[in-house]
């Protein structure tokens, strides 16, 4: 069994990304048996990596976050309720090339698999398509826990559609949803500059979901409500409504994302096979490359809680769970913001929050450069 570091203090990226889920356990309500049952699994996730001192360079150039910290938290909010405390993980870091870090990740999600006594039938059917011998693009495999109370998690597992080269993109995720039984669900998604990630709900869920993220750079404010295939007109101008604050715009900008900032995310989750529409969507703003620094992305946030009906005390506490440093003194550590809408649910706010384990990016200047995707 993996051991939690004997002294939190610990210079090491399990000892650092540990402390910070167990204090955010904390916040989400999660009581302290929960947290260390938690921090063990994300230890064991980590693997060998998990020992190493942060004074070195990261185990590997993680696409999870900019200083390739292979650990990412968010928190859901919905009104009335504690938030939902989730972590997305790369359990292949610093395994070695895309089709080590792959093997390594499939190797952790069957271990969870048996653990919590779940399937992976669905994942073995696309494991060709996604997990090749000589694997293309930026990751191979992520994996996420929705964390509850009990200490068995929800589980999603996140893969590359450009694993056998970004040009067999569509034709990737296509052949994926037929194989899963949403044989006309692909004709549905909007047109996007790339296929970013395909994922799948393992285990305990009430409706898993399959999920088709896509990138829309250069974004239209007025364009983003289009973007969903769920809801009406109520909820084509509350997705508005969210774009616009959590990017800054004001009420009459029309203006693109621009080529220097990271694309606008859209995620289309598809729970029936009967009719190919969409049962979920989500609109994601990387808004750490939409604002000075990190004190004007939790102004944004705080907004675009508010207007859902949300508390943000939670997300204070939140945020010095995961840092002692001055919001104003970098950008990043608040790295998207998201607004969910679900047939048949109340909308969903998340916010994701990085660990920033080995850098703290610099609050912005007046000139970008070009931020690379996944591909």
């Amino acid at each position: 069994m993996t051991r939690l570091p004997k002294d939190p203090g610990t210079p090491t990226l399990g000892a650092f990304t540990a402390g910070q889920l167990v204090r955010l356990c904390d916040v989400a309500g999660l009581g302290a048996s929960d947290a260390e049952v938690y921090a063990r699994i994300l230890l064991e996730a980590l693997g060998p990596a998990a020992a190493r001192p942060l004074d070195l360079a990261p185990p590997s150039a993680s696409f999870l976050s900019d200083d390739h910290t292979p650990v990412e938290f968010s928190l859901a909010f919905q009104p009335d309720a504690p938030p939902t405390l989730r972590v997305l993980l790369e359990p292949g870091a610093g395994a070695g090339g895309p089709a080590e870090s792959g093997r390594a990740g499939l190797r952790f999600l069957r271990a969870m698999a048996h653990r919590w006594h779940f399937a992976t039938d669905r994942l073995d059917e696309l494991e060709d398509l996604f997990l090749p011998s000589s694997p293309q693009g930026a990751f191979a495999l992520w994996c996420a826990l929705e964390l509850r109370p009990g200490g068995v998690p929800k589980v999603k597992v996140y893969l590359n559609p450009a694993a056998s080269g970004q040009n067999r993109s569509a034709e990737t995720v296509r052949e994926a949803l037929r194989r899963l039984g949403h044989r006309r669900a692909y004709r549905t998604l909007p047109s996007a500059d790339r296929h970013l990630f395909f994922a799948l709900d393992l285990g305990d869920w009430e409706e898993p979901r399959v999920k088709v993220y896509l990138a829309h750079q250069d974004l239209a404010a007025a364009e983003a409500s289009g973007l969903s295939r769920v809801g009406g007109r109520a909820e084509q101008a509350e997705i508005q409504a969210f774009f616009r604050t959590a990017a800054g715009y004001g009420a009459g900008d029309e203006q693109g994302a621009g080529p220097a900032r990271r694309p606008v995310q859209s995620c289309h989750a598809f729970t029936g096979t009967a009719d190919g529409r969409a049962s979920g969507f989500t609109l994601y703003v990387p808004v750490r490359d939409y604002v000075r620094h990190d004190g004007d992305a939790l102004e944004r946030a705080v907004t675009v809680l508010g207007d859902h009906g949300v508390d943000a005390g939670p997300l204070a506490a939140a945020v010095a769970a995961v840092t002692s440093r001055r919001p104003q003194d970098g950008t990043g550590l608040v790295a998207y913001l998201a607004l969910a809408h679900q047939r048949g649910r109340p909308p969903r706010v998340t916010v994701y929050l990085s660990s920033e384990a080995y850098q703290v990016r610099p609050p912005a200047g007046t000139s970008r450069e070009r931020v690379p995707v996944a591909g």
